[in-house]
């Protein structure tokens, strides 16, 4: 099984032979939230919140709620 080393806390970080770039996983070490950037070598990089694809953020005042008439 390949593995590479978690950004955060240098841990060794195993991950699927199958993976693809994008693929999320976590340090069993730190818990970090992690993704695969990397293939040959595997190289990962800690997960941020535009690693989900949501461009939509609730909490965000930047969307219009739609009450202007």
């Amino acid at each position: 099984m390949p593995t590479s080393n978690c950004p955060e806390c240098e841990e060794e970080v195993y991950v699927d032979a199958d993976s693809e770039q994008g693929d999320e996983v976590s340090c069993d070490e730190c818990g970090a939230g992690l993704v695969v950037v990397g293939l040959d070598p595997i190289e990962l990089d800690l997960k941020t919140d535009s690693d989900t694809g949501d461009d939509y953020d609730e909490d965000s005042s930047d969307y219009d709620d739609g009450d202007r008439y």
